[in-house]
């Protein structure tokens, strides 16, 4: 009889062909999607293939997105970013996002993430795509380079940690909270490079752009990927997104039995969360920060600029304008998201209340842009706040949800949105 399999376990086991695998085996994987961008791919991997003779195992298989170093500004961006198109031309690869938004968000829009897929990405957030029931984690260029010419990868099956949130979350608090609680709780290293799976009533209640938050800052935590296991809710973001394929749910959950070790929370007694400089470890109730004056409250990154982030922060700001002495700064994450949300009146109610909009595109999560001042003090919705992080080496910065960045944008001071929706 076959033991017991993690979800982990099962899409590592598709991938190497085999029913099943055990924790700690080295495996060798078939990889179903490779994506980079201007910044990881072409500058670092041409050079290393032209060296080798070597081509592209499958081009159908390639994600190419030009997110980081656009709009360019000057000339080491120009050059950077001219590459990526020449490269992406040259190779005629089928799968090139320019300038439309951030690659943990423009990839799942044009449906390239399903259920049972193994995935590597050139970025440390690729984590995200464990949210749609695919095994994706990030990679450096060398082993990139060896994926981009094999189509393969060596993993050691890892051990699965279960994040179990019972209940559910409460108004204002979001799947933000939910990463910076439990980045505060275990580390920076908790995950210990293992599989993190996301599960519960409160899991299940959230949407997909909020799961995507949770898998992203899996990277946070330090595991090598952050699964949420796919149902209903994920078949029907797929179909939304024009993905006319089977999608296998009921394959691709944790066995009942499964050897895992388990962390139990309660979402209805989470408060907002906020992260002092410099780690998201840093992480107490927004309530221990309210003598915490802001010059910056931004809003980007693809843990805080998606269509849902973007409503959120309108909720709390529409018909309001920001407190004097306050920049707030809004670069959605995908042109898709920024489209929809014009649509809805959601952009006309940030800029109403006096937000600069930016390009969609990493920005100053990457630290590009020149948005965030020296010496400021900063409340951001990225997933990072490492110091010089976002560009600005002497900012204090501060994490939070879309939620309390737009409350503390309306305050001056770092504040619980709570009190503001009442």
């Amino acid at each position: 009889m076959a033991a017991a399999q993690t979800l982990a376990q099962k899409l590592i086991a598709a991938a190497c062909g085999r029913p099943q695998v055990e924790v700690g085996e080295i495996v060798t994987c078939n990889v179903d999607l490779a994506m980079f961008h201007d910044s990881s791919g072409p500058r670092r991997l041409q050079p290393m293939l032209d060296e080798l003779g070597a081509s592209l195992w499958d081009k159908r298989k390639v994600v190419l997105v030009i997110d980081h170093y656009v709009p360019e500004t000057d000339d080491e961006s120009r050059r950077i970013v001219r590459i990526a198109r020449d490269w992406a031309s040259a190779q005629q690869l089928p799968n090139v996002y320019d300038s439309i938004g951030i690659c943990h968000v423009v990839v799942p829009e044009h449906g390239h993430l399903r259920p049972g897929m193994f995935c590597v990405g050139g970025d440390s957030h690729s984590p995200t795509g464990g949210a749609f029931g695919a095994y994706m984690f990030g990679i450096g260029s060398t082993e990139m380079l060896g994926v981009s010419v094999s189509g393969q990868i060596w993993v050691k099956v890892p051990k699965t940690l279960r994040m179990q949130w019972r209940n559910r979350l409460a108004q204002g608090v979001t799947a933000k909270d939910m990463m910076l609680h439990m980045i505060g709780r275990f580390g920076m290293n908790g995950g210990r490079y293992q599989a993190v799976e996301f599960a519960g009533e409160a899991v299940s209640a959230l949407s997909m752009q909020e799961r995507m938050t949770l898998s992203n800052m899996s990277a946070e935590l330090g595991s090598q990927v952050g699964l949420v296991a796919p149902d209903q809710t994920t078949v029907d973001y797929l179909r939304a997104v024009g993905v006319r394929d089977e999608i296998d749910v009921a394959r691709w959950q944790t066995d009942a039995g499964a050897s895992m070790e388990t962390h139990d929370f309660d979402a209805a007694l989470l408060a907002p969360q906020v992260a002092a400089p410099h780690s998201p470890a840093n992480t107490r109730e927004v309530g221990a920060f309210g003598d915490v004056a802001v010059q910056v409250a931004y809003i980007g990154a693809c843990t805080g600029a998606k269509l849902e982030d973007l409503r959120a922060a309108a909720s709390v700001l529409r018909g309001q304008h920001v407190a004097d002495g306050v920049q707030l700064v809004v670069a959605p994450a995908s042109v898709r998201d920024r489209t929809q949300a014009e649509q809805e009146g959601v952009m006309d109610a940030l800029k109403h209340a006096g937000a600069q909009v930016l390009a969609t595109t990493c920005g100053a999560c990457a630290g590009y842009g020149g948005s965030i001042p020296e010496g400021s003090t900063v409340i951001s919705s990225t997933a990072r706040n490492f110091k010089g992080r976002m560009g600005a080496e002497s900012a204090q910065v501060y994490l939070g949800s879309p939620y309390t960045v737009a409350a503390s944008a309306l305050r001056g001071r770092i504040t619980d949105v709570r009190e503001v929706l009442a």
